[in-house]
């Protein structure tokens, strides 16, 4: 064992382990797996993600993109809206003699607006550096500028996720009834836009190394987004997707008007060997996509915000090296989850005090969500963080709660096995011997003391072995004197039925002269009643019937009724013998209550458990024990089933 680098302690710990206990443990592990292959937490999951990327420190402005964004001062200046086709041809053209690598138009242009519109068609003709945009879903299509050439034309379509967040983009697809023509593959206007950029690199859109799926430049490779790919499930995939790793930061790009340009006020080094993307940029016009992960504006931000994100996430992961987001396959993922569910499963065998649990579960749950915010910043991996943290909270606090009350209560009944254990070796060590001793000269007593030693030393030898049985987990059962043992499942009249029948075998003086027995057993109201109080019950016949075996002279009659009315229910015991002397003695001294018998002090406690009155009394005509208590106990004992 040694020689496996493992500590011996460890496996000691690991052989220790009460496998029953785990049981709950691996139920929850297999719920929260359950729940994550079903898609219930991917919600949950797609919030993380959003706050881990909006919680990133801050990154450069990425200097290689320009927006210019149409703002409600530019549209003021126009005097009308939607932009004419001459302020927008003035506009690309101001931006043109400045040399930028691209320049693209994030407005829809499929129909002339204004004048100037041959112009602007020259322009997108004969200008290789203008790209331009169209809608190709099936719901709301629009075309691409009639003059743009079909390689310098992008589609800006978003997939959205089940909440109406943007965290997917297209890089390419196939258009809505499109998909048995291959060559009509689009491409976004996204990639377009830093293929245009790349190519001053000499890099070109190739298939991927890992997946051919992908796609990549160089040896960047744009990971393509499977219908299950992390949190997601059964996700609609269609096309080539992958997931937005948006820039940090309030100001992540250069932002101009329109006015700053034709005016001349924005220096042509913000514009040379730049991407530059026109889009409306005004709260008049609704041109918004919705994202928690982008810092600046959580929940909103501009459409042309969302391409320059995209765009620069393409290029910064070719030449900088910047991380992709990609995720696990699905076997390290649930392995993951798994893992963490068992840390908190185990974790209660290594820490040895409740307080410091506490703090162990706090610190291993915070070292979980400071790994998997390392994953995602420093390597853009997104893994599990939500599954394994429920996993790990649940199986780290709520379970050890179980486990530690099961300690507390198993260390109890230890103790109470060895007070019991303790007791009977007092009781063997005196009054035993000296019974034993008594025994031994039993030729020397009269017969009648003998049987009586002899009766004695039986039942304080059962007194022990029932205390013992009873002193174990069995809630359910119980063991009488005759070493019969009785379910408490059962009806509680049919218990007590038991135990009249178990008990008047028992071989007591008094029950050898009875003659006519009166019983009454009827279905009690047990409404309330636990397992406890049903074996207090059981233990109060049984001990009315043995006094009258042991203490009534002379007995005739024996009455046993159990019943219940409206109210109440009963239970008696009623004999017309005559009390011994220590019956006698018993009896009398119920006034006092230093003096009253452990039998009589036990049926009092229990009259007062249940709310209800315990009476003895004893006279010329007999001795009648009876104890009522209402129909329905309320206290804090567990009900039994």
């Amino acid at each position: 064992m040694a020689n496996s680098g493992v500590p011996s302690s460890v496996w000691e710990r690991l052989s220790n382990i009460s496998w029953p206990r785990v049981l709950p443990g691996m139920a929850v592990m297999g719920l929260v797996v359950l729940a994550r292959v079903l898609g219930f937490l991917e919600g949950l999951e797609l919030k993380t993600l959003d706050d881990f990327l909006r919680l990133r420190p801050a990154e450069p402005r990425d200097k290689r993109l320009l927006i210019v964004g149409i703002n409600e001062a530019d549209i003021q200046r126009v005097g009308t809206y939607p932009i004419p086709d001459q302020d927008l041809a003035a506009l690309i053209q101001t931006l043109l003699k400045q040399s930028p690598s691209a320049v693209g138009i994030d407005i829809y242009r499929d129909l002339p607006v204004g004048p100037g519109h041959e112009t602007l068609a020259g322009i997108l003709e004969t200008s290789p550096q203008v790209f331009g945009i169209e809608k190709i879903s099936a719901e709301d299509t629009v075309f691409p500028p009639p003059a743009l050439p079909p390689e310098r034309t992008g589609f800006v379509d978003f997939v959205l996720d089940s909440d109406g967040f943007v965290r997917r983009a297209y890089l390419g697809a196939l258009p809505p009834g499109e998909a048995s023509e291959p060559d009509r593959f689009r491409f976004s206007f996204a990639l377009k836009l830093a293929e245009a950029y790349l190519a001053q690199e000499d890099l070109v859109l190739e298939s991927g190394l890992q997946n051919p799926e992908n796609m990549r430049f160089g040896i960047a490779e744009l990971f393509r987004l499977q219908p299950n790919s992390g949190s997601y499930v059964g996700v609609e995939a269609a096309g080539v997707q992958m997931l937005i790793n948006p820039r940090s930061g309030k100001q992540p790009f250069e932002v101009v008007s329109m006015t700053d340009v034709l005016t001349g006020q924005v220096s042509p080094d913000l514009i040379r060997d730049r991407v530059i993307m026109i889009g409306i940029m005004t709260l008049s016009v609704k041109d918004f996509v919705n994202s928690a992960a982008v810092a600046n504006n959580p929940g909103r931000f501009y459409g042309v915000e969302m391409q320059a994100h995209i765009t620069s996430q393409i290029l910064s992961a070719t030449l900088d090296n910047r991380p992709l987001l990609r995720v696990w396959g699905d076997g390290w993922e649930y392995g993951w989850i798994v893992l963490w569910s068992s840390l908190g499963m185990l974790l209660v065998y290594y820490v040895p005090r409740p307080s410091w649990y506490v703090l162990s579960v706090g610190i291993m749950g915070l070292g979980l969500v400071g790994i998997s915010l390392g994953f995602l910043w420093l390597a853009g991996w997104w893994i599990p963080v939500v599954p394994p943290l429920i996993g790990f909270v649940i199986n780290g606090c709520v379970l050890p709660g179980f486990y530690f009350y099961d300690q507390i209560l198993r260390s109890r009944i230890e103790e109470r096995q060895r007070v019991i254990e303790e007791t009977y070796d007092a009781i063997h060590n005196g009054p035993l011997q000296s019974l034993a001793l008594l025994l031994r000269e039993k030729e020397a007593l009269e017969p009648q003391i003998s049987t009586r030693l002899e009766h004695l030393n039986r039942e304080l030898r059962e007194v022990y072995e029932r205390l013992l049985q009873e002193s174990r987990p069995q809630g359910e059962l119980l063991q009488l004197g005759t070493q019969c043992v009785i379910s408490l499942d059962m009806p509680l009249h049919q218990a007590l039925y038991k135990v009249y029948a178990e008990t008047l075998m028992r071989d007591f003086p008094g029950f050898s002269s009875i003659q006519f027995q009166v019983v009454e057993f009827e279905t009690l109201q047990t409404e309330g009643l636990s397992y406890d109080d049903k074996r207090s019950l059981c233990r109060f016949l049984e001990e009315a019937i043995c006094n009258v075996g042991k203490h009534a002279i002379a007995v005739k009659r024996l009455t046993v009724v159990c019943l219940a009315t409206e109210t109440e229910n009963l239970i008696r015991v009623e004999d017309d013998g005559k009390a011994s002397e220590a019956g006698a003695a018993m009896s009398n001294s119920l006034t006092e209550r230093h003096h009253k018998g452990r039998g009589t002090q036990q049926a009092l406690v229990l009259a007062r458990r249940l709310r209800g009155v315990f009476q003895r009394s004893s006279d010329k005509t007999g001795t009648c024990c009876e104890l009522r208590w209402p129909v329905k106990v309320r206290h804090p004992h567990r009900t039994a089933q």
